[in-house]
């Protein structure tokens, strides 16, 4: 994405200040600014400070729904709730898809785009499979690590597990769900979870 028209030592990475105006309708603020891709335990993400957060929402302390756009991708922007720090700044955690359609990873400076949104509903977007609810109930681990992760990773997850059809493809999706949940090292879902390198 291009900053046409705002000089660069404003968008510099180093000065995190973003750059707020109006374009995407609704007539909502528009933030716009440079950040690093980090990561905390499996979860990508950039920081929005306190300054930039309050431009979005002055005084706002909970999870803030916003919509958001990385190198201008994706063309609709995706719905999120940024997760606060404690301290007026927030985790903008960045779904798979979004990091795929803008071509980012962890460690790169990407130019980012953020509006307030009204009319995000939190929530998981498809129901819980009883047998994975079950499997949670009796694994108290499994359960807490379920509990901890994002919104948006546990949407994914719980898409992940209705788009597959097999009985024997879905039973071995949720073994290696509740297997990482529980702390063991692999991949699922295309992600490394619990430090395995693989």
């Amino acid at each position: 994405m291009k900053n046409v028209g705002i000089p660069q030592e404003l968008i510099a990475y180093e000065a995190s200040a973003g750059i707020a105006s109006r374009h995407w309708g609704a007539g909502m603020t528009i933030l716009r600014f440079r950040s690093l891709i980090e990561i905390n335990n499996i979860n990508p993400y950039v920081l929005v400070s306190a300054q930039d957060a309050h431009q979005l929402k002055p005084g706002w302390r909970k999870p803030m729904p916003v919509r958001i756009r990385v190198n201008g991708e994706p063309e609709a922007p995706w719905r999120i709730n940024m997760m606060p720090v404690g301290d007026g700044s927030f985790y903008l955690y960045l779904h798979a898809e979004v990091r795929k359609a803008s071509g980012s990873k962890v460690g790169e400076v990407v130019d980012v785009e953020l509006e307030f949104d009204n009319d995000y509903r939190s929530g998981p977007v498809h129901p819980m499979p009883p047998a994975f609810g079950t499997a949670l109930e009796n694994n108290p681990v499994a359960r807490q690590a379920w509990d901890a992760l994002i919104p948006s990773l546990q949407k994914e997850i719980l898409r992940y597990f209705e788009q597959v059809k097999s009985a024997d493809a879905k039973e071995r999706h949720l073994e290696r769900a509740m297997y990482v949940l529980s702390g063991g090292k692999a991949r699922f879902m295309a992600r490394s979870w619990n430090g395995d390198g693989d």
